[in-house]
């Protein structure tokens, strides 16, 4: 659990990965809780990658008072099967969360996360942004929920999922999900699902570079637009370190 006293303002980074050869199967469940109390500014980043053997359940949520605000910067880089569930409650007035996810799947692996993003004050602010790959058989599935209740006049929920698919065997979704029980409030979503495209890929290819390079500077730019947006300039470049190793491997 993380507290942030009232007009406090931090960054935290945690890393989840496991090392060495993993043969045993095994499962685990991480939890963590950020409540950030009037005022405060919290930056959360974490980059997780869990071995292949490793089943998971992961939950992170944010409670968020008056005028306060967590902006998290999540990379979910495992390589075992995962279910993730990343909430935000914004239960005072002027609260803002912006939640900005890039995740890859691939091999046999699934991965399913749900991001949500719940309005229950006056003029506050959650925005979802949130892109991923896949490759070869691997299965990855965005949900995202924006919800505003009643009362919270003046609130604003926006969400973007898109996901790229670079193989005929991979499959992908992205689900937005807007429930409002209020008037007088904004809200919007985006999502896509689809392949890269050949002609893009042939152009690539034309200019010399071989399939695979050609994939990876796709994929840097399908998920750059969300690593452009972390605020925290060493995330940024400890999430493309890892997306390069992971896309190397």
């Amino acid at each position: 659990m993380i507290v942030a006293d009232e007009h406090s303002e931090f960054s935290y980074l945690e890393r989840f990965q496991t090392t060495g050869e993993q043969l045993a199967k095994v499962s685990g469940n991480i939890v963590v809780e950020v409540i950030a109390k009037a005022g405060s500014k919290v930056k959360f980043s974490a980059v997780d990658q869990l071995g292949e053997n490793v089943t998971a359940y992961m939950n992170r949520r944010g409670h968020i008072l008056r005028d306060a605000s967590v902006d998290w910067a999540i990379g979910v880089m495992n390589d075992g099967n995962i279910v993730a569930d990343f909430d935000s409650d914004l239960v005072g007035e002027g609260g803002h969360s912006e939640v900005k996810i890039v995740a890859i799947s691939g091999g046999k692996q699934t991965q399913g996360i749900d991001t949500r993003v719940t309005n229950k004050a006056p003029h506050t602010i959650g925005h979802i942004l949130q892109h991923g790959v896949i490759r070869e058989r691997g299965v990855l599935t965005f949900n995202g929920i924006g919800h505003i209740l009643k009362g919270a006049k003046g609130a604003d929920a926006q969400q973007e999922s898109r996901v790229l698919m670079l193989s005929d065997k991979a499959r992908g979704d992205a689900n937005p999900i807007l429930l409002i029980d209020e008037n007088e409030v904004t809200a919007g979503h985006a999502a896509s699902v689809g392949r890269v495209d050949p002609e893009e890929m042939y152009y690539l290819m034309s200019r010399g570079l071989h399939k695979e390079e050609a994939e990876r500077l796709v994929i840097r730019g399908f998920l750059g637009s969300v690593l452009t947006a972390i605020p925290v300039e060493e995330v940024q470049k400890e999430l493309i370190e890892v997306i390069e190793g992971k896309l190397n491997a």
